[in-house]
């Protein structure tokens, strides 16, 4: 039981269950996973409750690329009401990031272990920042000290209290391992010894508890210490021996079930009856501030995708035009240009081999990008849904699309170049043709990716099954093998490149006829030309151009589709 205007800090060994009671208590854990009832005001746990509840995790989850003051305007655009204008919203963001004292690094990016950014104890506040934009009347911290040198856990713990005592927050926090500044801070504590209790009151009451039930450190120590000793079932006076040693943790538990257990009950339904006068008044009260608006909480679907797709361009402009990724596109288009320049109509295999390599290329690029993105954006996906931050269908769009940009333009670039090298068919109608071809194609390989992706949610797998899935597609393409055996065959139906790669034949070749007269094969009907059947049932193909189209638009379509359904089973 925690009262608002009230510091709690949660104390245990590692294992000891405080993250699974914090995760409880934030209406994050099914009620299977525990017995009992968490109660709010004297209510049960509801989506109005659960608005007005701050939860931050023990890992900072944001985005690296983004700066301080981008990330929380970002985040009072997706979580504010949509009643309140852009420069309102804005203007909650900066007065938060003053509150939390991070006005000198709010032009800094967030950063990672590999970008440097802001300060370990900068990357919590931001963390924290986010969920006070809400204004929330509980606040729910995991480990926020932890990886924070004994300066920066102080400096972070002490906008904690201010939260708690100037603000009238309810705080909740747990912590690994407090020094005795820091311990002192606190206005009640927990401490949990394998999941269960064996103190619960006041900070600065917690050594008179243990010395009246015959525990006291045996020399001058730090509080937390000596509590976490306890917990873990260490404890030694000096005449005794390890074999003499009583069993610590039931000693306390007991200690806690008579002494104060009782204590704790009567507390609780002593608050429980005047919860609900105090909850009406506090929150007449709190309807004043205008952050504090809940009832239109969630904003329409068109401005959720028009922040998301905005802030996944910000977040994605240092990749988008990578100097990396446009260097490996010059050179593959440089290289590709010079060993086929100005080829001859004529050499057919050498035009068929470019054609293919156009499929291989760009089939396993795309695809290959794009099945990083879920896997890498699990995390935060992951928290701000939790947080109600906006729909999955306006995140998928605003994902989807805003990758388009990179993966349009570069190909783009790549066939303006390689095209004219080659000496492919010099007409303007058959470039166009064959760019929008290369772009389906790539589009459609990209949908791969991201399905792979979704379903997976492991980068390294996703990036394994992937490449194996576009060998096997390559393979059947028609290039490598013309006859495939007939337990095979089927791979190729359902294999993008073995599509692409015949629409772009038809654009330089047009029904194959071309390639009949080149090789001196005229083309009938019936006809047991050895050539003549190679071309017809290899190079012109069993589908017409219209089915071609219509099976990649399926699978452009297809694979999206299966992405998103994908994305659902993740949950937040």
């Amino acid at each position: 039981m925690v009262h608002p205007g009230e510091l709690m800090a949660v104390l245990g060994p590692s294992g000891s269950g405080k993250s699974t009671l914090l995760n409880a208590l934030a209406g994050r854990l099914p009620e299977h996973y525990f017995s009992g009832t968490v109660l709010a005001n004297g209510r049960k746990l509801n989506k109005m409750i659960l608005k007005r509840t701050g939860f931050v995790t023990q890992d900072d989850v944001l985005y690296p690329h983004l700066t301080v003051r981008e990330t929380l305007i970002f985040c009072a655009l997706l979580r504010l009401p949509k009643s309140l204008s852009r420069r309102e919203k804005t203007a909650v963001a900066d007065s938060v990031i003053a509150e939390l004292g991070l006005t000198k690094c709010q032009n800094t990016i967030i950063g990672n272990t590999f970008i440097r950014g802001v300060s370990g104890g900068e990357r919590k506040r931001v963390s924290i920042a986010h969920e006070m934009l809400v204004n929330p009347s509980l606040l729910i911290l995991d480990e926020p000290t932890s990886g924070l040198d004994s300066t920066a856990a102080h400096r972070l713990v002490s906008t904690l209290g201010g939260l708690a005592h100037q603000k009238g927050k309810t705080v909740v926090t747990s912590v690994h391992q407090p020094s005795s500044r820091v311990f002192q801070m606190f206005d009640t504590i927990l401490v949990l010894s394998e999941g269960r209790c064996i103190y619960f009151g006041k900070g600065s009451e917690a050594m008179r508890y243990f010395e009246s039930v015959d525990f006291r450190p045996s020399f001058p120590m730090n509080p937390a210490d000596f509590l976490l000793d306890l917990a873990n079932d260490v404890w030694q006076q000096d005449s005794t021996t390890d074999k003499e040693r009583p069993n610590i943790k039931q000693m306390l538990i007991s200690s806690y079930n008579e002494l104060l257990a009782p204590k704790v009950k009567d507390a609780c339904l002593d608050t429980a009856n005047i919860a609900s006068k105090d909850y009406t008044v506090a929150k007449n009260k709190e309807q004043k501030n205008y952050r504090t608006r809940t009832n239109n909480f969630v904003n329409t679907w068109f401005n959720q995708f028009a922040v998301l797709i905005q802030r996944s361009l910000k977040e994605r402009k240092h990749e988008t035009f990578n100097p990396l990724r446009v260097f490996q596109v010059m050179a593959a288009s440089l290289l590709s240009g010079f060993m086929w320049w100005h080829s001859d109509f004529r050499d057919i295999q050498d035009r068929l081999g470019l054609l293919f390599f156009f499929s291989i290329f760009w089939g396993v690029f795309s695809s290959f990008n794009a099945v990083f993105a879920f896997p890498q954006d699990r995390p935060v996906f992951t928290k701000e849904r939790a947080s109600g931050m906006y729909s999955l269908s306006s995140y998928f769009m605003a994902r989807i699309i805003g990758d388009a940009p990179m993966e349009l333009i570069l190909p783009t670039m790549f066939l303006s170049i390689t095209y004219w090298m080659c000496g492919l068919k010099p007409e303007l109608g058959a470039f166009i043709l064959t760019l929008l071809i290369l772009l389906a194609y790539v589009l459609v390989s990209q949908g791969l990716g991201f399905a792979v992706g979704a379903i997976i949610m492991d980068a390294k797998q996703a990036s394994t099954v992937v490449t194996v899935t576009m060998l096997a597609f390559v393979l059947t393409g028609g290039y490598y093998v013309h006859k495939v055996p007939s337990f095979m065959a089927w791979i190729k139906y359902i294999s993008s490149t073995f599509y692409s790669y015949r629409l772009l034949i038809r654009v330089q070749y047009g029904q194959g006829r071309d390639i009949w007269y080149l090789l001196g094969c005229f083309h009938q009907y019936g006809g047991k030309h050895a050539s003549c059947k190679f071309i017809e049932d290899d190079i012109k193909g069993q589908l017409s151009t219209g089915s071609c189209i219509g099976i990649l638009v399926i699978m452009f379509l297809g694979y999206r589709l299966l992405a998103y359904l994908a994305l659902r089973r993740v949950k937040g």
